[in-house]
């Protein structure tokens, strides 16, 4: 089996050869680079599975790089996972409506680390966490396939981050049932997830919209959280 791979961007020498040596060390196709210029170009030439993408670069910084591969068709689809010593809401904000997947704050553990890219890995590539996730949804024009990472709408292939595809699922599975925000962050990213109520209300936001008209079948549950809308 080919190895998934994997590129670190950051400016911090010892901080990308800890994360370097960690991912090589669980069995990832490892590269790295010091900048943002250097990063995108590498990104461009050997598309990896996923990037590591440190926020504060000298130069072109994390959130532009994440809006220039966000923005190229060959490259939109790369998972991100942003890794920063900025961890203010703001920020993480920011960097989930760019597309990012994943969102770890300085100083980490690495064992922390690689179990977020893991995780981030599987739901991009449909492997379910447990077998409970196992099977298809069809609801409302929306057929969801897992193992495909595939959500058609209307006909229409809807074009999702592996984190918008994760809380579909997970919301679409059982239409009618309400759940919190920290519910559908344990859900989707593990209980070691940086929480905030406004990153779920991002990331629920882009779902509605790459989802247009059907975008109402997720229904905010005022003081509670999301319910996705039965059928009827």
């Amino acid at each position: 089996m080919a190895k998934e791979r994997i590129l670190v961007v950051d400016d911090e020498e010892d901080i990308l050869e800890l994360v370097r040596y960690n991912l090589a060390r669980e069995g990832f196709s490892v590269s790295t680079a010091a900048t943002g210029e250097a990063g995108l170009a590498l990104a461009r030439e050997a598309i990896p599975d996923l990037i590591v993408l440190d926020l504060m670069l000298p130069g072109v910084g994390g959130l532009d790089v994440a809006r220039a591969l966000k923005q190229d068709s060959a490259t939109r689809r790369m998972a991100i996972v942003m890794l920063s010593a900025r961890g203010e809401e703001a920020d993480i904000v920011a960097g989930l409506e760019l597309g990012a997947d994943d969102y770890v704050t300085k100083p980490f553990s690495p064992r922390v680390l690689v179990a977020r890219v893991r995780s981030v890995l599987r739901r991009k590539s449909g492997e379910p966490a447990t077998g409970a996730d196992a099977g298809s949804v069809a609801i409302h024009e929306l057929a969801i396939h897992p193992g495909r990472h595939e959500a058609i709408l209307a006909g229409e292939k809807l074009s999702l981050t592996s984190t918008e595809f994760a809380l579909l699922l997970f919301l679409a599975r059982r239409p009618g049932w309400v759940y919190t925000r920290n519910q559908i962050v344990d859900a989707v990213h593990g209980d070691d997830y940086p929480v905030t109520e406004r990153s779920v209300d991002v990331q629920v936001a882009g779902l509605r919209k790459k989802m247009g008209a059907r975008g109402d079948c997720i229904e905010t549950v005022r003081g509670v959280g999301y319910r996705f809308k039965e059928e009827g």
